[in-house]
């Protein structure tokens, strides 16, 4: 069964490695240097140019529409043979928020409530960015549903870095 792979820049290389993901989505800043897998080809390589915030801060690119309809196309177009690995600087905001946008986008049956648990449950140190949520539940028309979800599990576990986790597309 597909899946997505969620990590941070610092695991990358070992976690695509250990799963064998083809395909990845960044969400850094541009200032960030990332050396892309070998196993990851140039036009299966995903970049969201954004900080993690949730507020304009001056001088640092707030999350955008254009970034999450730019998540769903990209997902959409994955073939699903291999794991799709999402990744951030820590593993623990953007990407976990992006993970959590795609495998609703991908399987629009999945109970926002249900697939939050199964976030938390697979990541006890997720935090998703609350602004990419509330710009993907107006963008996936979930009704305030995807924001009430992510509120109710609520901030994770403090860390210094999120550790690479598996976030199946079907949560029984």
């Amino acid at each position: 069964m597909p899946h997505l792979v969620v990590s941070s820049l610092s695991h990358l290389h070992t976690t695509a490695k250990a799963h064998g993901a083809r395909e990845m989505i960044t969400l850094l800043s541009s200032e960030n240097d990332v050396k892309r897998p070998a196993s990851i080809r140039p036009d299966r390589h995903l970049f969201l140019n954004m900080n993690d915030i949730s507020v304009q801060i001056d001088s640092l690119r707030l999350p955008e529409d254009h970034h999450i309809t730019r998540l769903i196309e990209f997902a959409q177009a994955w073939d699903r043979s291999a794991p799709l690995l999402i990744h951030c600087w820590m593993g623990i905001s953007r990407s976990t928020a992006a993970a959590y946008i795609t495998a609703l986008a991908l399987n629009p049956a999945l109970d926002e409530e249900r697939l939050a648990s199964n976030l938390r449950q697979q990541s006890p140190t997720a935090t998703p960015n609350r602004r990419m949520i509330a710009l993907a539940d107006s963008v996936l028309e979930r009704e305030g549903r995807m924001v009430s979800a992510i509120e109710r599990i609520g901030r994770g576990a403090e860390t210094s870095i999120g550790m690479p986790f598996v976030l199946p597309l079907e949560t029984g």
